[in-house]
């Protein structure tokens, strides 16, 4: 399966399922002499994990199941500094509840990739959405610390929180108190109302979605690389490949649109012989290239789809399923191609087409309400990827 990996010299390949037995990520391309602590990696990933709390609270946003999420490194660091050669690490899952998945063996869930993996390979793990998981995050996360020790060499640190959650704004930036509220925003006052909100969600079944912002600090002008692989660029496939982003924006985004050119651009001035924007509609990146101010990007976050109310939807017909593996079993006994196995082929197509009848659905088992809080971790962590991708291509740039 293609798309596995991310990255040109720091360089990040993750594996496993979220019901298989473990997930696990390689990074190629970390420098060596970092400083690797495997404690900030497990650090990481406990603010991902599902079941963890938050600023001593219980994260009623998220799911029940409880991942220890214990982090195993296999390669590439020795005495807790790294080697310069592959970084091996993998996570253990150990609360799977594959039974909680039964009745989607042919059934599709609405707002998952379920049926879409089944048009594209034929074949999916429907015990959770497998590599469509979000639990697929854990690996990017484990990734991301490495990522975030060879950018702390650099002065570089990357802060997400969340902004905005059903539908509840948040009116002040304070870092101080993300790590202090359940669903890691930066406005104490707005988190209690989103809480509450999230509360009344979980009671009736239902979810919600959010905004979630993040800061990148220390970057020195000059990380991008025109015409295609623009810091911006970059960055924007990197948080839109995180299954729950549908949308990203950076600096002033989409009210840019809105804008007069006088109003939107950052105007510069000189402040001891060194250039200094006066305003960052533009977020830290002009023309693909870091500009040396913050660096502000914002991903809307869909609403979880696993609710527990009836939703419409289809499932795959039994014997339709079964008549397709005979007609591929035979065919693998036959050697060459007829015009009969073309028709026959043709048919096949035309009845795997027709193979669904109407359906509804409940979903059971243990899901978030709102993923925000658990996917601040991971947004962090791909930002930190970039970075330090694009911070090791800049070394190559000029003499």
């Amino acid at each position: 399966m293609a798309g596995n990996s991310f990255g040109t010299l720091f360089r990040v390949t993750t594996f496993g399922e979220s019901h298989g037995r473990a997930l696990g990520t390689v990074v190629d391309g970390c420098p060596s002499g970092v400083r690797i602590d495997k404690n900030e990696i497990q650090t990481a990933l406990d603010r991902r994990k599902p079941g963890a709390a938050i600023g001593g609270k219980q994260n009623i946003a998220a799911t029940s199941r409880n991942e220890a999420d214990c982090v195993e490194i296999l390669s590439g660091i020795v005495e807790g500094m790294s080697t310069g050669t592959p970084i091996a690490l993998i996570i253990q899952n150990t609360s799977q509840r594959s039974t909680d998945y039964d009745n989607l063996k042919n059934t599709f869930r609405p707002g998952h990739a379920d049926f879409t993996y089944a048009q594209k390979y034929g074949v999916r793990d429907w015990r959770g959405g497998g590599r469509s998981s979000g639990r697929e995050t854990a690996s990017r996360v484990a990734a991301g610390t490495i990522a975030a020790a060879f950018l702390k060499t650099l002065g570089v640190t990357a802060t997400a929180y969340t902004i905005r959650a059903a539908g509840i704004a948040c009116t002040e930036r304070d870092m101080a108190v993300i790590e202090q509220n359940a669903l890691r925003a930066c406005d104490g006052a707005a988190a209690k109302k989103m809480e509450a909100k999230i509360a009344e969600l979980r009671a009736n079944g239902e979810s919600t979605g959010g905004i979630v912002e993040c800061t990148v600090c220390g970057v020195h002008a000059g990380l991008g690389e025109p015409v295609f692989d623009k810091l911006d660029a970059e960055l924007a496939k990197a948080v839109m490949s995180i299954g729950a982003v549908k949308g990203i924006e950076f600096g002033s985004g989409f009210s840019a649109a809105d804008a007069l050119g006088s109003m939107n651009n950052d105007m510069m001035r000189a402040q001891n012989g060194t250039p200094v924007f006066l305003s960052n509609n533009a977020g830290g990146i002009l023309g693909g290239i870091s500009n040396g101010n913050d660096i502000v990007f914002r991903a809307a976050i869909k609403p979880v789809p696993s609710i527990s109310k009836m939703q419409k939807t289809v499932c795959e017909q039994s014997d339709a399923s079964e008549s397709a593996a005979t007609h591929e079993a035979a065919k693998a006994q036959t050697a060459g191609g007829t015009a009969q196995e073309t028709a026959d082929d043709s048919a096949l197509k035309q009845a795997r087409d027709s193979a669904f009848a109407d359906s509804e659905l409940v979903i059971a088992g243990r899901h978030d309400v709102c993923l925000c809080p658990r996917i601040v971790p991971v947004i962090e962590a791909m930002a930190n990827i970039v970075l330090a991708d694009m911070a090791l291509r800049a070394r190559c740039a000029r003499a």
